[in-house]
């Protein structure tokens, strides 16, 4: 039997106030008053700096990125440093993982075949690296993977590359990964891709590979996303 599971999409969310939504998802669900929930958005450009972030893996000044309108923003998930930028297929899966394995490892892996899955609709071949978190397509880096579990709940996410502009990444050693190049559906398939038929496939992936139901649920309106960072 599949577990009924929420599924929002969000649209097109700055950062914070998604991290924040995502803050009051996972109290949420800790507390049982929802069950599993995966969030589904792009993001405006944005780098993000994990908690194994190295300073030297921006390769700008930090002033080159504001003048260019890039927000640097830390936090608290797993990896390095990555970006965001439209045309990217975010997503941030609030799931209890002590209900899918309660192991980390497995976790991680079953997000990996989730995308790989998806990727499988559209033709593409893609694969894990061995010693890497994330989905590749040859030798390119195509969809970056970086989670937090507390108290046996997940936030953060993946971010699968669609057909977003890529040269955001030059401006860093993207996941700290400086031999290795990324990739998008777009780049691979050689056209653009229609982002609600990504999604689409995305979403019954993960009912697959973590045996849920997804039932959409609406996004909240933009007063509900609090502009600022209260994570737990």
């Amino acid at each position: 039997m599949r577990r009924c599971a929420h599924l929002r999409d969000l649209g097109i969310v700055r950062y914070a106030p998604a991290l924040e939504w995502q803050c009051r998802l996972h109290a949420q669900r800790v507390a049982g008053e929802i069950p599993d929930t995966l969030l589904l958005l792009e993001h405006p450009p944005v780098i993000t700096l994990g908690k194994a972030f190295h300073p030297e893996h921006l390769r700008y000044a930090t002033e080159f990125y504001a003048q260019q309108g890039i927000e640097l923003y830390p936090t608290d998930r797993g990896g390095d440093v990555t970006c965001h930028n439209l045309g990217q297929l975010v997503g941030y899966p609030i799931f209890d993982v002590a209900q899918h394995g309660r192991d980390l490892h497995k976790f991680l892996r079953d997000l990996e075949e989730a995308l790989i899955r998806a990727l499988a609709e559209f033709g593409i071949a893609a694969h894990r690296e061995a010693g890497y978190t994330g989905v590749w397509v040859n030798n390119a880096k195509i969809a970056a993977i970086g989670i937090k579990v507390t108290k046996w709940v997940s936030m953060h996410g993946f971010a699968l590359n669609v057909n977003n502009d890529l040269r955001l990444f030059a401006t860093i050693v993207p996941c700290g990964i400086a031999d290795r190049p990324v990739t998008s559906m777009q780049q691979v398939l050689g056209y653009t891709v229609p982002m609600e038929q990504v999604k689409r496939s995305v979403a019954k992936a993960f009912e697959e590979v973590f045996q849920l139901q997804f039932v959409p649920v609406a996004a909240p309106l933009a007063s509900d996303c609090v502009d600022r960072y209260n994570c737990l």
